[in-house]
């Protein structure tokens, strides 16, 4: 009687190839939840500020137009330290800039709640959002390389489900401390989430990706190892793909600089349609009558709508690849918000409110996904770096110019439309990019 014999491992063998039998099990569901709450993080830092400007703009006694400004310092700080941490991704790893990008944040961010004026205020926002740009610039990506093939799409969209979560926990802090402990202390708590470092320091290994091709051979064999829970036999030597790849490697590449253009366009489009609403949202719910308390319950059923957005939109790309799921949920955004605009009433408001939670914040779980995808190992954090700033410069423009239209009295319905106006751009420039779905990274 012949044994079946199991098949020899290769001497040789790509990380994407491994990647593509490798099964999914508990290690990957740890270091998806530590990279899950440091985008949780992020969200929430990014959007404390707006829950809590009424107090900061009594107390330092500015106007609408200077909160916007000093809403957006963080957003200007983002777009250097995008581009740097690009660069340090790439060269030192994706662990040690999670970690230290959450720990600077944590600190910068405790002693802003000590600031005497406004610029203090705002220099300090300013850093801490060069120190919170390294959580942006390597999350997704990092996740993506942690992740089996088979489930890097459905499982990277599911960690975009981290901003509606950090919307709930900022509305929640905003809401629960503001009006008996002050803005001050809110920002104080706020900071407390930068201790989650030596979580993400404990549970989430190097990528494998990046420590072959920085000739770490033996790490990234112990890399997979631990994440496979040591199920699977490690070849004795480890490459990147060459061939198979999504796109040519290296950044002077023709193709991989249109891909470069094309997503700064998309980047800055959706960035700016969801960014310009999120941060005057209370201001324009006031236009419709809606109080401060009611605003906040309406924020934060916004969030709980975008939920079954990201679920679905995880199963769907599963299934019918990023490019078509993301162009469905764009175009069904810019729905939803063309009714938020012009909603004859609350009921409207609502039904307006749910597509756009639901179908924008999807589209993004989709594109947070997608984006990282289309670069080799090597410039990877520099191609995610770059949509990033792209992101964070329509970030640190919307507040400010919004903040101009709503003290200008243009209007609510306006002013929505020509948010909105940025999501068609997102769709149609989206249609040159090319399908990754089941691609093994190279």
């Amino acid at each position: 009687m012949t044994i079946p014999q199991a098949p020899a491992t290769p001497d040789t063998e790509a990380v994407g190839t491994i990647f593509t039998r490798m099964p999914l099990n508990r290690r990957h569901l740890m270091a998806g939840f530590a990279l899950f709450f440091a985008f949780v993080i992020e969200a929430w830092e990014m959007l404390i500020l707006s829950y809590i400007a009424s107090d900061v703009e009594a107390e330092l006694q500015v106007g609408d137009t200077a909160i916007g400004f000093l809403i957006s310092a963080m957003f200007f700080g983002m777009i250097p330290g995008a581009l740097a941490w690009g660069v340090y991704v790439d060269r030192k790893g994706r662990k040690p800039a999670c970690v230290i990008s959450l720990a600077a944040y944590g600190v910068i961010s405790a002693v802003s709640a000590l600031s005497p004026n406004y610029w203090t205020l705002w220099s300090l926002r300013l850093l801490s959002g060069v120190a919170l740009a390294g959580i942006l610039v390597t999350v997704f990506l990092y996740f993506e390389e942690l992740i089996p093939v088979k489930y890097r799409g459905r499982a990277t969209v599911f960690l975009a489900a981290g901003w509606p979560f950090g919307t709930l926990i900022a509305v929640g802090v905003a809401s629960g401390f503001l009006e008996f402990a002050g803005w001050r202390w809110v920002i104080v708590i706020s900071s407390l989430s930068g201790l989650w470092a030596l979580v993400v320091w404990k549970w989430v290994p190097e990528s494998p990706y990046w420590l072959v091709k920085n000739g770490r051979i033996e790490q990234a064999r112990a890399a997979i190892t631990w994440l496979s829970n040591g199920a699977m036999t490690v070849a004795r030597n480890l490459t990147l793909a060459t061939s198979g790849a999504i796109v040519p490697a290296g950044p002077t590449k023709r193709k991989l600089t249109m891909f470069t253009l094309v997503q700064i366009i998309i980047n800055f489009s959706l960035s700016w349609g969801y960014w310009g609403l999120q941060t005057w949202l209370p201001g324009l719910l006031a236009e419709r009558n809606l109080s401060l308390p009611d605003s906040y319950g309406f924020i934060a059923l916004s969030a709980v709508f975008m939920l079954p957005g990201y679920f679905t939109a995880s199963y769907m790309t599963g299934k019918f690849g990023r490019k078509k799921t993301y162009l469905l949920f764009v175009l069904m955004g810019t729905v939803g918000g063309l009714t938020f605009a012009y909603a004859p009433n609350l009921l409207w408001l609502y039904v307006g409110n749910f597509l756009m939670s639901f179908f924008a914040q999807g589209a993004w779980g989709v594109w947070d996904t997608w984006l990282g995808e289309i670069y080799p190992t090597a410039v990877r954090g520099k191609g995610y770096s770059i949509g990033i700033t792209a992101q964070r410069v329509a970030n640190a423009i919307a507040p400010t110019l919004i903040g101009f239209l709503v003290a200008s009295a243009i209007g609510f319905t306006p002013t929505v439309v020509f948010i909105e106006a940025f999501f068609v751009i997102a769709l149609i420039f989206a249609l040159w990019l090319p399908e990754t779905e089941g691609a093994e990274l190279d």
